[in-house]
């Protein structure tokens, strides 16, 4: 998506950058992992792969992406800048996180009867890792969560006049797929508002957490900033490569 090409999102505890060609060797060597392969469910890139994958992600209108880092050495303000390649250098990395959109099932499956004047439902689907294991811990997950909730919920306008090619559209809900064993992360999403759609885990050993949004924008919102780790609203500030 091409919406955060030149926006950074700045808060004490995290930085949030575009995904980059210089990321790519970082993510890269991260992703041979297997955990991390398990965990995400990814299969293994060559590096070539990899920087079109980078490609896509910043192209594609169906994702948005950003790369966690460190947050600078000083206190944010609105007159923050980011230096690419310094603020977000490879020893600055932990992770990174992800929205992908996707049509509602429930709206295809309906589409005959379907009034014609409403808007394209929408949902989004999270991903979220902390990569670098010395990092664990330490609330770098959470600050990367909220601080893209943050984004996500003042930009719906944005993001889905890109996704729907300007069709009118609504967001109708987030969501999220975890391991049932990934008990950390169920309880993470969980104190930002998701719920679990089910009890008991879906074949492939995953739970999915809702947070409905559609309608409820401005309530979640106010909630997001009551959530425990919550370091202030993100500051949105340039980012543009050299």
């Amino acid at each position: 998506m091409l919406l955060n090409e030149h926006t950074a999102l700045v808060t004490s505890q995290i930085l949030l950058c575009p995904y980059s060609e210089h990321h790519v060797p970082t993510y890269h060597e991260w992703m041979k992992d297997e955990e991390l392969q398990e965990l995400t469910a990814s299969e293994p890139l060559s590096l070539p792969e990899e920087y079109d994958m980078q490609r896509s992600w910043r192209q594609d209108v169906d994702k948005l992406t950003f790369i966690s880092c460190l947050p600078p050495s000083t206190p944010p303000t609105t007159n923050t800048t980011i230096s690419p390649k310094q603020d977000d250098a490879p020893s600055r990395m932990i992770g990174d996180i992800n929205l992908f959109l996707v049509d509602d099932d429930d709206e295809v499956e309906e589409e005959d009867n379907k009034d014609p004047a409403a808007p394209r439902s929408v949902l989004g689907e999270i991903e979220l890792m902390i990569a670098v294991k010395s990092q664990h811990r330490k609330g770098h997950g959470r600050a990367s969560l909220l601080t893209f909730m943050h984004y996500i919920l003042t930009n719906t306008a944005p993001i889905l006049q890109e996704y729907s090619k300007d069709q009118p559209a609504a967001l109708r809900y987030l969501r999220v797929k975890i391991s049932a064993s990934n008990v950390k992360s169920i309880a993470l999403f969980e104190s930002a508002g998701f719920v679990r759609t089910s009890a008991e885990a879906n074949y492939f050993g995953e739970l999915e957490l809702i947070l409905q949004v559609q309608g409820r924008e401005k309530e979640v919102l106010d909630e997001l900033e009551k959530v425990k780790g919550w370091n202030g609203r993100p500051f949105v500030v340039g980012y543009r490569e050299a």
